[in-house]
């Protein structure tokens, strides 16, 4: 069974406009509103390619009943712990104003919680794949992710992480089997500017020194490149097609090279599905289908 956890989850609201002025009352023209986080994300996309997973987290008020209701009205299996106080956190996506967006803080997770959490986690058998996504709260610490990781370790399941800075950097010493950042996130860590496919190789192998077994670098317009444990570099340029929407792609992609891993075990296919789905998201409305994503992945091929 695959599990994804978002600490953080949200309703995403994305609106569109003619036209945006500090200061003054501004009209939308197009709303939409979806259920939101980058492990949710996760499970949509696998389950739009017919793969199974249960989506853990943590929700609260209103907004988190929201969460949940739209979350099983598109047919996933949830395990969610509610939180007595808060509520969470809404998005603000401004549309037609590219990366422009106000994110929630969300409910205030306290060790009660995390402990219902730990013992969910606890029932993961070997081979089952935990893919630990997105940011998480103030008031937990950038060890979080580290110490579910050293918690399952010795159960033989199979780690994969998306997460920034201290929270990616922590959980290194534990082999995930996957990590992902994307090229900005890794020139961050080395204090570096990585713009080409070519640049990103050297830093990729640094954290492979550090423990990751793979690493899987997003790029947007630029692509993307697997360094994989057997030593070999994967790269493929960005599949041609006008950008709709960015949001969601880097989950996406995500979910496409576990899925194209649990199907075939084979690096070069996973890398070719996890770039096929998330350019298949980055050119549609919405998070992408099996359809869009096998007509990018046969045209790569």
């Amino acid at each position: 069974m695959i599990y994804t956890v978002t600490f953080n989850p949200s309703l995403d609201y994305i609106v569109s406009m003619n036209g945006f002025e500090m200061g003054m009352t501004n009209r939308t023209t197009g709303e939409q509103m979806f259920p939101g986080g980058k492990g949710i994300n996760v499970s949509i996309v696998l389950g739009n390619l017919g793969i199974e997973s249960t989506a853990l987290g943590f929700t609260a008020g209103f907004t988190g009943e929201q969460i949940e209701r739209e979350v099983q009205k598109i047919g996933l299996l949830t395990d969610f712990i509610h939180i007595d106080k808060g509520f969470s956190r809404i998005n603000v996506k401004l549309k037609d104003y590219e990366g422009t967006e106000i994110n929630g803080m969300g409910p205030e997770i306290g060790q009660i919680h995390v402990n219902e959490l730990f013992k969910k986690l606890d029932r993961l058998e070997a081979d089952d794949i935990l893919i630990l996504a997105g940011s998480i709260p103030k008031s937990l610490p950038d060890s979080m992710y580290s110490d579910i990781l050293e918690r399952l370790q010795k159960k033989g399941v199979l780690f994969v992480v998306d997460a920034t800075q201290e929270l990616l950097l922590n959980v290194l010493q534990y082999k995930p089997f996957l990590i992902k950042p994307n090229n900005h996130e890794l020139g961050e860590i080395f204090g570096v500017t990585l713009e080409t496919r070519e640049d990103v190789v050297p830093y990729a192998k640094k954290l492979q020194e550090r423990g990751a077994r793979n690493v899987l670098v997003s790029m947007a317009g630029q692509g993307a490149v697997l360094v994989d444990e057997d030593g070999a570099v994967h790269m493929l340029a960005a599949p041609k097609g006008k950008l709709v929407n960015a949001v969601g792609a880097g989950d996406s992609m995500v979910a496409g090279f576990v899925a194209g891993w649990t199907k075939e075990q084979d690096y070069d296919y996973a890398f070719r599905m996890g770039i096929s789905a998330g350019s298949a998201s980055a050119f549609s409305e919405l998070l992408a289908t099996r359809e869009e994503i096998e007509r990018i992945f046969e045209s790569i091929n």
